[in-house]
């Protein structure tokens, strides 16, 4: 394994900005998502000052901001205002509002009229399927599949999102992204069957750093954690 090799473009998915920056100064970072709960942990309270002050700092990749409404003509309003802040933006739509409504003819009007879209919160190759239909032939866009929150129910997210990569196939300007994943084995699994994004949290990139080290020598540096806390806890029996 080789993160230099990997296929799958890197994200980070986050809303601090010290954090963001950081991963900015890494080439091997290809663009961001944010949310709006990523953004209430990071104690944001002026979206879209944060907004602009995020891109002034990354005005050359990818960024996701996501409407927060949850009626439709709301989400396409504050769709039309996120686009215009910047050309390396895409907006975020979940794929249902609330009320278990379908976005997806919301997806297609915007999708059509030139809006870069990320369609966020999918959850069923049904969903997929929907959504594919309703970006057909329109602008840039991302289809942002939570691997993550599948696997979190038991269930093996890799042939549904393997599903999805031939799904969008006939469709270049589609990207697949693996979103909310648990660990960085993902990103390889992602990598593997030909996933185009992965979206990870600063704490899963912190790993790449342990890409291909020794098992033995990491077995060692385990022993040695353990020892060395239960001095610092001074047990005795």
């Amino acid at each position: 394994m080789n993160v230099a090799d990997l296929r799958t473009k890197l994200f980070a998915d986050g809303a601090e900005k010290k954090s963001m920056l950081e991963l900015y100064a890494n080439p091997l970072i290809r663009g961001f998502t944010t949310n709006p709960t990523l953004m209430r942990k990071a104690n944001i309270t002026d979206y879209e000052a944060f907004a602009h002050d995020i891109l002034a700092a990354i005005p050359d990749r990818p960024i996701s901001f996501e409407v927060f409404a949850d009626e439709f003509d709301e989400m396409e309003r504050q769709a039309r205002k996120i686009t215009k802040w910047g050309a390396n933006v895409y907006v975020k739509i979940p794929v249902t509002n609330t009320r278990r409504d379908s976005a997806c003819a919301l997806i297609d009007k915007l999708s059509h009229d030139g809006i870069k879209l990320n369609v966020t919160a999918i959850l069923t190759s049904e969903q997929v399927c929907a959504v594919v239909e309703a970006l057909k032939g329109g602008a840039a866009s991302n289809v942002s599949v939570f691997a993550g929150r599948i696997a979190d129910t038991g269930v093996d997210p890799v042939p549904m999102m393997e599903h999805a990569v031939r799904l969008l196939r006939p469709h270049p300007q589609m990207e697949l992204i693996w979103a909310s994943p648990r660990e960085l084995l993902n990103v390889f699994q992602a990598d593997a069957i030909g996933c185009h994004i992965i979206t990870a949290t600063p704490d899963i990139l912190k790993k790449l750093s342990l890409v291909g080290k020794d098992l033995t020598e990491y077995s060692l540096d385990t022993v040695k954690m353990f020892a060395e806390d239960a001095g610092k806890s001074g047990f005795t029996l």
